[in-house]
């Protein structure tokens, strides 16, 4: 799988992919994690405890991080803290299966930039680490703004303006990730499964029916008195494509 060009590309200032440590004691998370920032032409590593977490923040020098706050050895906060004892400012996104406010409140008190839980959107996961960096100045773009183009059919991945023919669309926070997912995939039909893996959660739980709804959602907004952008591929998915 190749990093999608439609995407404005965060670099280095040198011109050098950024570097993102994924650390998660979920071999099967930080694979699907590693897997969806390196399409982004990101250089990646993983980490599966919270001292491997240290000693790799020293090696790799990471531009931003993934941490799991509940870990076997040394947890999230933990690991954390030493970095920030140690002079290591690394931008980081704490991901847990914790969701009570108590505990982001926590994570963002002891030093975390960002706070997501699990189970959740892998787009979710690229798109907080993106404003990350931009906001740490660790990055720059290729292109002057994060815009996806699709015909007449824009998507701003930072403002979440969504605007065809002129017309500035209203969509759900769903609904938005969703037309994320097919606009960084144009002319690629994609499948139910991914698309609930990508949109919704990790472990999607087969449930199918939920995409046909928001496909349903996303028509009536976009294609509504238009040329439809967005296409059934029989017994495959859906893609989305500009008119010829």
């Amino acid at each position: 799988m190749t990093a999608p060009a439609t995407a404005s590309a965060l670099q280095r200032p040198d011109g050098t992919p950024l570097r993102v440590l994924v650390v998660d004691d979920e071999q099967m998370l930080t694979d699907l994690l590693s897997m969806a920032l390196r399409m982004e032409g990101w250089d990646v590593r993983a980490a599966a405890s919270g001292f491997q977490a240290l000693q790799a923040a020293r090696d790799f020098d990471p531009d931003a991080m993934v941490l799991d706050i509940m870990m076997p050895d040394l947890d999230g906060m933990a690991v954390l803290q030493r970095l920030r004892q140690s002079g290591n400012d690394v931008p980081v996104l704490f991901l847990t299966a914790k969701d009570a406010v108590s505990d982001r409140v926590a994570g963002l008190t002891a030093g975390g930039d960002d706070y997501v839980t699990k189970p959740f959107s892998l787009e979710e996961v690229v798109a907080r680490l993106r404003g990350l960096m931009r906001r740490a100045g660790t990055a720059l773009a290729s292109d002057s703004e994060p815009i996806l183009h699709v015909g007449d059919l824009s998507l701003n991945e930072d403002s979440h303006e969504v605007i065809r023919g002129g017309v500035e669309l209203e969509l759900t926070a769903t609904e938005f990730e969703l037309l994320r997912y097919l606009m960084r995939n144009q002319r690629r039909v994609v499948s139910k499964a991914q698309i609930l893996d990508r949109v919704w959660n990790y472990d999607f739980g087969g449930r199918s029916s939920v995409v046909e709804l928001y496909i349903s959602y996303l028509r009536k907004k976009i294609d509504q008195g238009n040329e439809p952008l967005i296409h059934t591929v029989r017994g495959v998915g859906y893609m989305i494509k500009a008119p010829q």
